[in-house]
C-alpha cells in the first residue's frame, strides 16, 4: 500500500508539472483544457430533473410471487384492478415510475447503440396516509428530447422502460400505462438522493484542486469511475434469439431492507379551518436513543432512517417551514414526536 501511495504521489506530481508547463508554453491550450474539464465536471455534478411520471399497470392475470404480499394499481375508466408483482417482497400500493433527465447518463454514441439508463432502488412513499411504490429511471436529456419531438420514439422508450423495470425488479407489468399530469411522484430531493446513492459530498468547482493530496485525488477518481454506472437498454430483434433487454453493470451497493415504522399524522387547523401545523407521531420500539436516528425534513416530506432497523419516507399534505420544525424523542415510550409549522403562503 505504501508503494502504491508513493507511485500515485509521483504520478500526481508529474501531472501538475505538465499542467504548469502547458500553462507557460501554450496558455490558450491550457485554458481550453480547463474549460473542457470544467464542463465535464459540471455534467457529472448536475442533478437529475423530473421529466414525466408513469403509473404502471399489472399484466392481466398477474399474481404476486409466492410468499409475498401484493399491491394494487388503479385501472383506467371502465377497467379493473389487479395485484402487482413483487420485488423480493411486496410492492405496496400503486407503482409509479419517475422518468428523469440526467446529464450524468451518457447518450448513445450511435442510433443503433443500446440506450444507457440509470436506475434507483424500488422505494416506498406515503401521501395523505396512502402508501405507494416508486422507481426512478434516468436518461440523457438528448434521449428524452428526441422522444418529445417524436411521439413514436417516446412510446418506444416508455415500452423499453417498462421491460427494463420488469426484468430488473422482478415485476410483471402490462404494456398499458398512464402518463400522470404531474412530472414527479414524491419530492425532488428524495428522487435525486435515490439516483445518486451514497456519495461523498461534491467539492465546489471553484475550489483549487491542488489543495487535495495525491491520495485524495486518486480515491476521488476511483470512487467516481466505479459509482452508480448506468446500464444499457438493448433492442429486441426478430432475427436473433431473444436476449435480455438490459445488460447490467456490476454495482457495489445493495439496497437495505428496512422496516417501515408505524406512524400517525395529524393536520391541525385554526379557527378559520386553515391548516397551521402538522403533528407526526412515529413509533420506534427498537430505538433506545435519539442518537440512532437520522432525521431529514424538507418543505414537502420527512425522511427518518435508523440503520439496520427502520426507514420512513413520508410526503406531507402541506408545505411546511422546515427551519422551525421541532422533534422530541420520548425514550420511555420510544416514540418520536415531530411538529411541523405550515409554511406561510407567498405574498
Amino acid at each position: 500500500l505504501r508503494d502504491g501511495s508513493a507511485m500515485a504521489g509521483a504520478v500526481a506530481a508529474q501531472l501538475w508539472a505538465l499542467l504548469d508547463e502547458l500553462a507557460d508554453s501554450d496558455p490558450q491550450a491550457y485554458r481550453r483544457l480547463l474549460r473542457q474539464q470544467r464542463a465535464e465536471a459540471e455534467r457529472l455534478c448536475a442533478p437529475a430533473e423530473p421529466h414525466l411520471c408513469l403509473r404502471a399497470r399489472p399484466a392481466v392475470g398477474a399474481r404476486p410471487l409466492p410468499g409475498a404480499g401484493s399491491g394494487v394499481c388503479g385501472a383506467g375508466a371502465g377497467g379493473s384492478s389487479a395485484a402487482l408483482g413483487v420485488l423480493q417482497g411486496a410492492v405496496r400500493g400503486p407503482l409509479f415510475i419517475n422518468i428523469c433527465s440526467w446529464k450524468r447518463v451518457p447518450a448513445p454514441k450511435a442510433p443503433t447503440d443500446p440506450t444507457p439508463v440509470s436506475a434507483g432502488p424500488l422505494a416506498e412513499g406515503s401521501g395523505e396516509g396512502d402508501l405507494y411504490s416508486v422507481i426512478d429511471i434516468a436518461y440523457n436529456p438528448d434521449v428524452l428530447q428526441k422522444g418529445d419531438e417524436n411521439p413514436e420514439k417516446r412510446e418506444h422508450l416508455i415500452h423499453l422502460t417498462l421491460k427494463f423495470v420488469e426484468e430488473r425488479y422482478n415485476l410483471i407489468l402490462s404494456d398499458l400505462y398512464t402518463i400522470e399530469s404531474f412530472k414527479l411522484k414524491g419530492s425532488l430531493e428524495t428522487m435525486q438522493q435515490r439516483l445518486r446513492g451514497r456519495q461523498m459530498p461534491t467539492r465546489n468547482l471553484s475550489q483549487n484542486t491542488k489543495e487535495l493530496t495525491p491520495d485524495q485525488l486518486l480515491r476521488a477518481v476511483e470512487a467516481e469511475d466505479g459509482h452508480n454506472a448506468p446500464v444499457l437498454l438493448k433492442e429486441e430483434s426478430a432475427t436473433q434469439p431473444k436476449v435480455p433487454l438490459i445488460e447490467e453493470i456490476a454495482s457495489t451497493e445493495t439496497p437495505e431492507k428496512l422496516s417501515t415504522p408505524s406512524y400517525k399524522i395529524i393536520t391541525v387547523k385554526d379557527a378559520n379551518s386553515k391548516p397551521f401545523k402538522i403533528e407526526l407521531k412515529i413509533e420506534l420500539p427498537k430505538v433506545g436513543s435519539v442518537s440512532e436516528c437520522d432525521l431529514r425534513i424538507s418543505k414537502d416530506d420527512v425522511i427518518i432512517e435508523v440503520p439496520e432497523k427502520y426507514k420512513l419516507q413520508l410526503d406531507l399534505p402541506e408545505f411546511v417551514d422546515e427551519e422551525t420544525a421541532t422533534a422530541v424523542f420520548n425514550k420511555g415510550k420510544r416514540v418520536l414526536f415531530i411538529t411541523l409549522p405550515v409554511a406561510k403562503p407567498d405574498p
